[in-house]
């Protein structure tokens, strides 16, 4: 298509920099849970912006990290094998701090990729510094990357930079067709959103122990003859102390989850939604691989 640019755009970055945070601003909706916890976002998710002449199909990423469990080790491969095939690089870093370790260990997969696409390079949260250390910071980060890489400042909260943004990724995109419907804003289906936003809840609501334990799994997602959505969902722990954490006292916790995440639920889909909600321990679960494949968490082989 003549004067049309479509292309993808791999999404990666160390933990907590604000991938899923920029997906949903630049979409203009909710479609990635976030939260101020590292690793919120465990698979692959696309998120697909489509204008008259443009469709770039973001591919969000899960943060790259030390692995420590199986669980990590399938999150890397994800954010890795995003840079297979992509048309451009967005690399995003916290402008907020200096580079760290996991910062270089992403310019050098980006600096060994054979056929590297056009990077760019997003310094985000802007919005929470001051102007002098956001350059100078840039300038670090800009410094781990080929010097033909473009560098920009942006706030995904706030939406500083992001027209800017999107015109950078729209030039670095060949011409041609979309390769998604106009109204189609996610690969993800609706179950699996659901999943990522009860999780999301109990992300914001749980003490430091607890989070990175656990994982949600939907067991039953249909509607009914009333037209409500019926959702059975379980909260897998790792161990019997984390169960009663998430449940709280008097089961104040769990209800505390469960409404926080049916708003979220319910906003996404537009309809009213029953969530019923259960809390079981599976221990180990991030290192057994039968129980990561059943969460969609399967390693690549």
């Amino acid at each position: 298509m003549p004067d049309h640019r479509s292309g993808f755009v791999a999404v990666i970055g160390r933990p907590n920099v604000g991938k899923s945070t920029l997906v949903n601003s630049l979409l203009g909706q909710k479609i990635a849970a976030v939260s101020p916890r590292p690793q919120t976002t465990r698979r692959r998710q696309l998120g697909i912006l489509t204008r008259a002449d443009l469709q770039l199909v973001f591919v969000d990423t899960p943060g790259i990290h030390e692995a420590r469990h199986k669980l990590g080790e399938y999150m890397n491969q994800e954010a890795e094998a995003s840079l297979e095939g992509a048309d451009a690089i967005l690399f995003l870093v916290d402008v907020t701090s200096d580079p760290e370790a996991d910062d270089l260990h992403i310019a050098e997969l980006i600096r060994r990729l054979k056929h590297r696409p056009p990077v760019v390079m997003a310094a985000n949260k802007v919005d929470l510094v001051s102007s002098d250390v956001a350059r100078d910071r840039l300038e670090r980060y800009r410094l781990l990357l080929p010097p033909e890489t473009e560098p920009l400042l942006i706030s995904a909260a706030r939406g500083d930079g992001l027209s800017r943004l999107v015109d950078l990724l729209a030039a670095r995109c060949p011409e041609g067709a979309p390769e998604y419907e106009e109204d189609q804003v996610t690969d993800l289906y609706e179950r699996e959103i659901a999943a990522d936003l009860v999780r999301e809840a109990a992300l914001l609501k749980l003490r430091d122990e607890v989070p990175h334990g656990l994982a949600v799994r939907v067991d039953e997602f249909k509607e009914r003859e009333n037209g409500m959505d019926f959702i059975h969902a379980t909260l897998l722990v790792e161990r019997e102390s984390q169960k009663a954490i998430v449940i709280g006292q008097g089961g104040k916790m769990l209800k505390q989850i469960g409404s926080a995440a049916r708003k979220e639920i319910e906003a996404m889909t537009g309809r009213r939604i029953f969530l019923e909600l259960r809390v079981k321990v599976e221990k180990g679960w991030r290192n057994r691989e039968g129980v990561l494949e059943q969460l969609g968490y399967k390693p690549r082989r």
